[in-house]
């Protein structure tokens, strides 16, 4: 990285350095390493939402190599990696977002690793190798693109915001067929409102799009920790709103990310139709 974009605080630095290594290897395992005959290992909610072996594999992979660098510090990660630490730094870590996209050979997927500091996401990395892009933020420092692997990071900033029936948002479905339905039905009455509905199948890249400016809005029910830790923080340093129903942080209930603008308007919306609730 270039040097106006090191943070200051030495912790800070190192779990950014930390994030986006882990991050890297991570990437190239999932995105070199998959099996032509990739199967489901697990299921979870439902038969629809699926584990791989290479989610594990993924998430093995990240947690040893933190452990080994930081081995007091705490771990949340979805496919089961949890302890408390005693270092006051815990990892938020989702290392496959987009795990339906992945199974079914689509680019668009994710890493997803964050780190807290006695409860708060300081550091945010999204790694997203077939797109070659790597996202990273760090609290009070700005949000950044480097595209290619290598090269200068650009800073991100979120776009300006567009009338309400100008704005492109993207939103997300839960595994469960019931709940499903209700968000279809929100959905549907939303696309009247808005210049179009896009659903990626990431959480973490829809922030991190939101972030670049390419979405003018995402909004999903049902998020995890592990979904929203880094691609919040990001969405958040590069000047887009996040929060949940009105007054509210970005949570499983709700989560919601937009530009400056259009997040009152939409969240306004999303809480008159009942998007927090099944």
């Amino acid at each position: 990285m270039t040097d106006t974009t090191v943070p200051t605080d030495p912790l800070l630095a190192e779990l950014l350095d930390l994030a986006l290594e882990a991050g890297r290897r991570a990437g190239v395992l999932l995105r070199d390493g998959r099996p032509q005959d990739l199967s489901v290992a697990r299921t979870k909610s439902s038969p629809i939402d699926v584990v791989t072996e290479m989610d594990i594999a993924a998430e093995k992979l990240i947690t040893g190599f933190l452990a080994e660098h930081r081995p007091d510090d705490g771990f949340l990660g979805e496919e089961g990696a949890s302890s408390a630490g005693t270092s006051g730094v815990r990892w938020v870590v989702d290392p496959l977002d987009g795990t339906v996209n992945y199974l079914y050979g689509l680019p668009t997927w994710a890493v997803s690793i964050a780190a807290e500091r006695d409860g708060e996401t300081v550091v945010g990395v999204v790694e997203a190798p077939m797109r070659s892009e790597t996202y990273r933020a760090v609290r009070g420092g700005g949000a950044y693109l480097r595209a290619g692997g290598q090269g200068e990071w650009r800073r991100l900033a979120a776009r300006p915001a567009p009338p309400l029936d100008q704005a492109l948002v993207s939103t997300g479905f839960n595994y469960v067929q019931t709940v499903r339905a209700h968000q279809a039905d929100v959905a549907q009455r939303l696309i009247p409102r808005l210049r179009d509905i896009r659903r990626s199948g990431s959480a973490a890249i829809d922030l991190s799009d939101v972030a670049a400016g390419r979405l003018d809005g995402y909004y999903e029910r049902g998020l995890s920790p592990w979904d929203l830790a880094a691609g919040d923080l990001i969405a958040r340093e590069a000047g887009a709103l996040t929060g949940g129903r009105p007054g509210r942080a970005p949570s499983g209930e709700l989560t919601l990310a937009a530009s400056p603008g259009v997040f009152e308007p939409l969240q306004a919306l999303l809480e008159e139709y009942g998007a927090w609730h099944d």
